[in-house]
């Protein structure tokens, strides 16, 4: 067989791509000066002479590609463009080069910028989860018997609280305290069949070293944290301390009104809660499963089911991740926001959506702001994430550059989608009462988002 040949003009091409991983600088200009249309061609798995000179850190190259009006927004296979790339492998020069671009690049309404998302709400890490304690059933029942252990009480997935007079803390309010039951309190509900118990965790910092042999669960100076639930009202059986003492009849918008500390202890505790009200059966098989690793896993109880072998989602307690993104335009200076029939007169929130099997957090960015508003998206930054308990959500907060503008939205998804000005996010921010929209509360992810764009230092 004769052997296969490749035809000239796709030879010039791989030559100049290999030039410019190289980074020969004097090769590359030279091709580029007698066959201009070199200079945006791709070669295998889509990478450019662009993306091949960000990889391998060559900055003049990428410098004199730019120069002579290379396009910075195609991306390769892996949906990276030549900035993700630059990111990636850590060359920072040329990710701020590629980032300043030219004025059609819609990377330069993304700049670095530093992100405290960990101060969201939801986001605190109030105990030590101690996760290789959730296998050890002595130490664990231990805990459950020690005087200064924390059960906290839920019923139907709504927490047990205090209600508290409304103060001002500097943040928002506080108007709701996690009523912290001890073990002569919840006695009743401990073992009974139609209870769920989780381990939490224990208060931080730790009071022994980490070696420290902790066979008495009773005496090693940690204090543990349960949640107990129940379907059934346990009002005639649960010894209340306190006569103020009562269920949330809604998650929202009572779980945004705990102080911070307490709110990433519920989104701990309601999401797993969640999962064992929804995985009572094997998904797997139908039949019953029973509680293990301190109620974080549930095991299948017949003999050879497939999930008692490997690992398996159905096994665990599940998060569904969901992209939420703000949309910036592409000027930079206006964003997209939307709103649902269900949320207060006047709001607008960011777009959000969950991500699909298979798909990356860029896609199903891109595909959630297409299907909600009909605008088509490039570069997705992402910014931080929130766990959110309604009932087991993981918020995935990313920043995205539209590449088209008009809006075409799709009312079984929301009701009305609009750019606002920069100016016009601002008002409702600092000046809500004039303002002609409102901003979902502090504690949400979207508010996040949008305070962020507010700050970037950028060209808007």
């Amino acid at each position: 067989m004769a052997a296969l040949t490749m035809n000239p003009k796709a030879e010039m091409v791989e030559r100049f791509l290999d030039f410019a991983a190289r980074g020969d600088k004097e090769k590359v200009t030279s091709m580029i000066s007698n066959s201009s249309f070199l200079i945006n061609q791709s070669g295998e798995k889509g990478w450019t002479a662009l993306m091949l000179a960000a990889r391998n850190g060559h900055f003049e190259v990428v410098k004199t590609l730019l120069a002579k009006g290379c396009d910075t927004s195609p991306v390769n296979k892996s949906e990276q463009t030549a900035y993700d790339i630059a990111r990636f492998w850590g060359h920072k020069h040329i990710a701020t080069l590629l980032c300043r671009g030219q004025d059609g690049d819609p990377h330069r309404v993304l700049p670095d910028m530093h992100s405290d998302g960990e101060n969201l709400y939801f986001n605190h890490e109030f105990l030590d989860r101690l996760s290789e304690r959730r296998t050890d059933s002595t130490w664990l029942a231990a805990k459950q018997r020690a005087p200064d252990t924390v059960f906290l009480l839920f019923y139907s997935l709504n927490p047990l609280v205090t209600s508290e007079p409304l103060k001002e803390d500097g943040r928002g309010d506080c108007s709701y305290q996690l009523s912290r039951l001890r073990r002569p309190s919840v006695e009743p509900l401990l073992g009974h069949p139609n209870t769920t118990l989780i381990f939490l965790g224990v208060e931080k910092p730790r009071t022994c070293a980490p070696n420290t042999a902790m066979d008495d669960g009773e005496d090693d100076g940690l204090t543990a944290w349960f949640a107990l639930s129940t379907e059934e009202d346990p009002t005639e059986l649960v010894k209340f301390p306190d006569p103020q003492c009562a269920f949330l009849q809604a998650p929202m918008p009572g779980l945004l009104k705990l102080s911070d500390n307490e709110a990433g202890v519920v989104a701990q505790a309601r999401a797993v809660l969640a999962w064992h009200s929804r995985y009572s059966f094997c998904p797997t098989c139908g039949s019953g499963t029973r509680v293990d690793d301190g109620g974080h896993k549930r095991t299948c109880l017949r003999e050879g089911c497939r999930s008692l072998r490997g690992i398996h989602n159905t096994c665990y307690p599940r998060v569904d991740p969901v992209a939420i993104m703000l949309v910036i335009h592409p000027e930079g200076n206006q964003c997209l926001l939307g709103r649902k029939k269900v949320f207060p007169a006047g709001m607008f929130s960011c777009l959000a959506g969950f991500i699909e099997p298979g798909e990356t957090v860029e896609e199903g960015v891109r595909r959630e702001v297409w299907e909600e508003s009909g605008v088509r998206v490039g570069p997705v930054r992402y910014v931080t994430s929130q766990p959110w308990p309604m009932p087991s959500s993981l918020m995935i907060g990313c920043h995205a550059v539209a590449l088209t503008t008009a809006i075409n939205v799709d009312e079984n998804e929301i009701e009305e989608a609009r750019w606002f000005t920069r100016q016009q996010v601002i008002d409702a921010t600092v000046k809500a009462k004039h303002a002609v929209f409102s901003l979902p509360p502090r504690q949400a992810i979207a508010h996040y988002l949008i305070k962020h764009w507010i700050g970037m230092q950028a060209n808007l």
